[in-house]
């Protein structure tokens, strides 16, 4: 067992693990000595990331699927099953930036039904003992508000989904969520909002003067997941340098 108590060869599905927050949790659940399926829509980031999980010892089960195909998630956690065993830990991290010029009715289905596809998809196939998940909401919905109305009201809803396995899917599985605020991800930086002048005083509003590295939310994920977050469930992490306080 690592520092966290996790097993060494248990498993872990993390969907859009080519890159961001979800590359950082692979690549820290296998320090941590866990297996991982690597879920990504780039077959070329999901093949990369499960390479370096095959670095750090552990294996690495590449799959590209589209989570918001229901067939394509059926298909990636039967390959997932196939080589890794049951799998004890989900991390629900796919989906669309808030800048994606998506229409609300579909951009709502498709990122809350995606996280709910994956999740019964997991439970399906027989989750491991002690199963938990962690689904990946934002601030966004939670603390703020957006100009993105389909983000603000997806994330929402993904805490809602958390709140709703928490308490009435207990018999199987222990659920909570991270909500992310500002996180150094290639998404972000392509968008160069950091280096814009409303982005550079919403920085400056953060205690801690700092934008969140991947790393620090990828540790806040494998703590909810790990046995030694095991009494707790049902919560929505705000993980922002405590930014929402000093608005």
């Amino acid at each position: 067992m690592d520092g966290l108590g996790f097993a060494t060869g248990d498993a872990v599905v993390v969907t859009g693990a080519g890159s961001g927050i979800g590359r950082a949790t692979a690549v820290m659940a296998a320090r941590s000595g866990l297996d991982v399926g690597v879920w990504d829509l780039d077959a070329g980031a999901a093949e990369a990331v499960a390479g370096e999980v095959g670095e750090l010892g552990r294996t690495g089960v590449a799959c590209t699927v589209d989570v918001g195909d229901t067939a394509a998630v059926d298909a990636a956690m039967a390959a997932t099953t196939a080589s890794l065993g049951p799998v004890r830990y989900l991390v629900n991290n796919a989906g669309p930036p808030s800048t994606a010029p998506l229409g609300f009715d579909d951009a709502v289905r498709v990122c809350v039904g995606s996280v709910r596809a994956v999740t019964e998809a997991w439970l399906a196939s027989g989750a491991a003992p002690d199963a938990a998940v962690v689904n990946v909401a934002s601030i966004a919905g939670n603390l703020i508000a957006t100009d993105s109305d389909w983000y603000t009201t997806a994330k929402a809803a993904i805490a809602g989904y958390t709140r709703y396995l928490a308490v009435k899917r207990a018999d199987r599985v222990r659920a909570n969520a991270v909500a992310p605020g500002f996180v150094d991800t290639p998404r972000m930086r392509a968008s160069g909002f950091a280096d814009s002048e409303v982005g550079r005083a919403m920085i400056e509003r953060i205690p801690l003067r700092r934008v969140a590295a991947p790393e620090d939310i990828a540790g806040a994920i494998l703590f909810l997941l790990s046995p030694l977050g095991g009494y707790t469930n049902g919560v929505v992490l705000p993980l922002d340098g405590g930014g929402t306080l000093a608005q």
